[in-house]
């Protein structure tokens, strides 16, 4: 089957914002991840955002414990020299212990999807600040977070939250494309890619056309990948997910089918007005290198960039993967809030900031992390 993998809905940001609205939540969804979805704003200036009490454990989307302490500890083990690795993973474990004592995810944090990446609408300097204040208020006792910022793409909202006076801290380094022309492929890895999604687009199957089995086949594939062969931190969407957000018209959802029939590789792209990004990635993790099923999942993101003429957010990992085919490494921010908190809550995001600046984020430049 010849499929068309144009987007099936117009990616306007609060068209995806009331959409999100609507979706109905069970713990089911997503097992590995506790929050509540609420919302501040109203109407076209409304934004979602999630709100934690400090449940443990969490996945790191949600838990900032999670994402600063528990994912570096195991990338650290994963990705660095032992010599690098042993004293900050210690490192970790006592600012791990200070942090839960500050309550570190008592947290509130504004435009989160519960994706791995969150994209940012055009900023309205008015309303920023209104949503801090209506955060203040209904959760006065929690720090008040900004996930994926990114001095390339969010330049502004790094630039007003800062004046706001919220600490930013670097989180990790992700790969951006500006603009991706088909017809003028400078990268020899991305043009062979490329040639490979040509030879399979017969096999391409957007969602409309899948039935539950190819959900629940989605939901498998994403788990090998994501969570068996990355990390379990990394949020264990399940095929009730995935069908909620396709229907909503949140995900633009496809496939690869096998000669047998059965999905074999899957992507879930989710956009803004000028933004794409692929948070749903899962593929037969069995399969030969040969069948290069993470290579064609890739270029199918970057041809839905291009015909949609969006910047490609393609996150973090896969490193070496993505600078080879002209990812711009950029360090992304999470941007923090306390002014109303305790003097101790403070000086522990303080201190969070500060040593991802003097170490996290030369450590992530100088490994690509």
């Amino acid at each position: 089957m010849s499929a068309d993998p144009r987007p099936a809905s117009s990616w306007d940001f609060m068209s995806q914002v009331h959409a999100y609205a609507r979706i109905p939540r069970t713990a089911e969804d997503i097992p590995n991840l506790t929050t509540t979805v609420d919302f501040v704003g109203a109407g076209g200036s409304l934004m979602p955002v999630t709100v934690n009490h400090g449940e443990t454990p969490n996945c790191w989307v949600c838990s900032p414990y999670t994402a600063f302490v528990r994912y570096s500890q195991e990338e650290l083990r994963r990705l660095a020299h032992p010599m690098i690795a042993a004293p900050l993973r210690a490192l970790c474990g006592t600012l791990g212990a200070y942090l839960r004592k500050a309550e570190i995810d008592r947290a509130v944090a504004v435009n989160n999807w519960m994706l791995s990446t969150n994209l940012y609408p055009k900023l309205d300097r008015g309303l920023l600040p209104r949503w801090i204040e209506e955060a203040q208020q209904r959760w006065p006792r929690h720090a008040i977070w900004f996930r994926s910022l990114n001095p390339r793409y969010t330049p502004d909202w790094l630039e007003q939250l800062s004046a706001l006076g919220c600490e930013l801290i670097p989180s990790r380094q992700v790969y951006l494309y500006d603009q991706i022309d088909v017809d003028e492929l400078v990268h020899a890895n991305l043009s062979r890619d490329f040639k490979l999604l040509r030879s399979r687009r017969a096999e391409l199957v957007p969602a409309r056309f899948w039935d539950k089995t190819d959900f629940e086949r989605a939901a498998v594939l994403y788990g090998l990948l994501y969570i068996e062969k990355y990390s379990r931190l990394n949020p264990d969407y399940q095929a009730s997910f995935l069908r909620a957000w396709h229907a909503a018209g949140l995900l633009e959802l496809l496939g690869y089918r096998s000669v047998s029939g059965e999905l074999e590789g899957v992507v879930g792209i989710f956009g803004t007005d000028n933004t794409i990004t692929a948070p749903i990635v899962g593929y037969d993790t069995t399969a030969a290198p040969s069948r290069g099923l993470y290579r064609l999942l890739m270029a199918t993101v970057f041809d839905l960039g291009a015909t949609s003429g969006r910047q490609v957010n393609l996150s973090a990992g896969a490193a070496h993967f993505k600078r080879l085919r002209g990812g711009i490494g950029t360090i992304e921010y999470s941007a923090v809030y306390t002014r109303h908190l305790s003097r101790d809550r403070q000086r522990a995001i303080r201190l969070v900031s500060r040593l991802a600046t003097s170490l996290g984020e030369p450590l992530m430049r100088r490994f690509k992390w």
